[in-house]
């Protein structure tokens, strides 16, 4: 999907002498798995006018040239006296460095870990800070006296909420946001946008999920009336759901009785991004992740979450031929706490050689350790074929840890409740999806058609299936229907394991369908489909999508169908 608008500053009102600037594109800003909806970004800052003025959050460089055009034709930006930073990374520095060239007095304003990277990135010691850590406030006149509440995670050790009692207006930066850009400037209607916020939680939050629980009791007590994002629309109107949402979703990992430590450092972001995808992959299979950044963890909390895992997976950038110091006094730590029954993973990027991976699988090799997937080693920044390889490579790693655990073995016996489901048939399809460089495909048997206008039918597709990512609202898909007798080649080659990232279709006669997923030319018949809703069922996702085109490839054949025994297993 292509989008033509160009980027823009939305600007409004949205309480007394507040404002927001919505930095606006309509474009996929970032190969970071967040962002793989690909349904464009805003970037939420706001602006209070007491007696003094508060910048909230500005925007990082893609939009700094916009942003400050539309600050300067409505605001004095020399009169801003701080700025307030939910979190610091490399891409806001730009905007931050432009501010302080137009107005050198601005006080920035941001937790302890905040100011120790704000003033690395930056370069200046000189910096004007005022630290919170949680008991300070700050008023700017007029009724704002503001209030501050460290809420931080691995990934963000330095996340800030802001609070504003006369507004009641809670400023969350990444809690609570969605990727997605449109008009919309509040949640009316919120509804439509469930799927990306759950989307959103899942990359971001799910695998920080006990320090999301944690922010939300801190932030359970304030008299909320909206939340200002960082990204996507303000939540007015679903402001209970969402919350109960994010405690709900919450639960679902930190109930898990399974974890997997997935330890890391990034000197430059590229890692911590492989360290997400890797995450999504594994808590999409059902297993939780105890994410740490050795950055800014205590030994003692990466001994704790080694000894309690399942397994574990370590991630280290390359600095001068070297891994940093954090990761190799984490990985002393693993060599001396783990068994090496537990399965292991490495992976890691680099500018110019990726000695730190080498090094570490190295070491765990000569430990005795298994690996759960073959090292990943990603040069500069990940793009989307490797960011699908990391999510694959996670979920391989939970699936195995699944089996591992024979919770249930499937040579007991049937009920007579699961040998009746099991009489429940389904055609045997295969679905094949491509957006953009990434492509997917699953053999699938629930398939049923749904209405009749428009043309609709269901796909159940399981959570852990590397195709999941693939088949949200607005994506396309074909189903290619099998044709009995000509089946068995083509079951058995999408019912073999993949490793992660590998090309599903090599060997395999297709072609372009005109949505652009493959179509099975020695399928039956094939439907090219629009995804137009999800229901959440169990361990598997309920997809729904109109049929926009169809052909019968083999007007004699007739469909091929699986018969079941039980109810437990396809």
């Amino acid at each position: 999907m292509t989008f033509s608008k160009p980027r823009d500053v939305q600007v409004l009102p949205i309480g007394t002498d507040t404002t927001v600037l919505r930095s606006r594109s309509w474009t996929r800003l970032r190969f970071e798995i967040e962002y793989a909806r690909a349904k464009g970004t805003t970037a939420n800052s706001y602006l209070i006018k007491g007696d003094k003025i508060a910048l909230i959050d500005p925007p990082g460089e893609t939009f700094t040239e916009i942003f400050l055009e539309a600050m300067q034709k409505r605001f004095d930006v020399k009169a801003i006296d701080y700025v307030i930073l939910g979190h610091i990374n490399a891409n806001r520095v730009a905007t931050l460095k432009a501010l302080l060239e137009v107005a050198p007095q601005i006080t920035f304003v941001c937790s302890n870990p905040g100011a120790i990277n704000l003033r690395s990135a930056l370069e200046n010691t000189d910096l004007q800070i005022l630290v919170m850590r949680g008991e300070e406030s700050l008023d700017l006149g007029k009724g704002h006296d503001l209030q501050f509440i460290p809420t931080p995670n691995p990934r963000y050790p330095d996340e800030l909420c802001t609070y504003d009692p006369q507004t009641e207006i809670l400023y969350t930066d990444k809690l609570f946001g969605a990727h997605i850009c449109g008009d919309q400037v509040f949640d009316e209607g919120w509804e439509a946008f469930h799927e990306d916020r759950r989307y959103y939680f899942d990359c971001l939050m799910a695998p920080h999920a006990r320090q999301v629980e944690t922010a939300l009791d801190k932030l359970s007590d304030l008299p909320v009336r909206m939340y200002a994002t960082g990204h996507g629309p303000l939540v007015r109107y679903s402001l209970i759901e969402l919350t109960k949402a994010y405690r709900q979703w919450g639960k679902q990992q930190t109930s898990q009785d399974t974890t997997v430590a997935l330890i890391y450092a990034s000197a430059y972001g590229n890692t911590a991004t492989l360290a997400s995808a890797i995450a999504r992959g594994i808590t999409k299979a059902g297993i939780a992740v105890e994410s740490i950044n050795c950055e800014v963890a205590e030994p003692e909390e990466i001994r704790a979450a080694v000894e309690k895992a399942a397994g574990f997976i370590i991630g280290s950038p390359t600095l001068g031929g070297h891994a940093p110091t954090p990761i190799q006094v984490a990985l002393g730590i693993v060599l001396s706490t783990a068994s090496n029954a537990k399965p292991a993973g490495v992976f890691g990027s680099f500018g110019w050689s990726g000695e730190a991976v080498d090094l570490i699988e190295g070491k765990l090799k000569d430990a005795g350790y298994r690996f759960g997937f073959d090292s990943i080693r990603v040069k500069f920044k990940p793009n989307d074929v490797t960011l699908q390889m990391c999510e694959e490579a996670g979920t391989d790693f939970a699936q195995a840890l699944k089996k591992s655990k024979k919770v249930r073995s499937q040579s007991l016996p049937a009920t007579t409740t699961e040998q009746a489901v099991g009489r429940v048939v389904g055609s045997l399809c295969v679905v094949t999806a491509k957006q953009g460089d990434v492509s997917s495909a699953m053999l699938a048997s629930w398939v049923s058609q749904a209405s009749f206008n428009p043309p609709g039918l269901t796909v159940a597709v399981a959570k852990d299936r590397a195709l999941e990512t693939l088949m949200y609202s607005g994506n396309k898909f074909v189903l290619n229907i099998l044709t009995e007798g000509n089946h068995i080649g083509l079951m058995k080659h999408f019912l073999k394991p993949f490793t992660p990232g590998q090309d599903r279709f090599t060997d395999v006669a297709a072609e372009p369908a005109e949505n652009g997923s493959p179509i099975l030319t020695d399928a039956l018949a094939y439907l090219e489909c629009s995804v137009k809703s999800r229901m959440e069922c169990g361990d598997h996702w309920l997809v729904y999508a109109n049929v926009d085109n169809g052909k019968v490839l083999n007007a004699e054949g007739v469909t091929a169908v699986h018969q079941r025994k039980s109810g437990t297993h396809y």
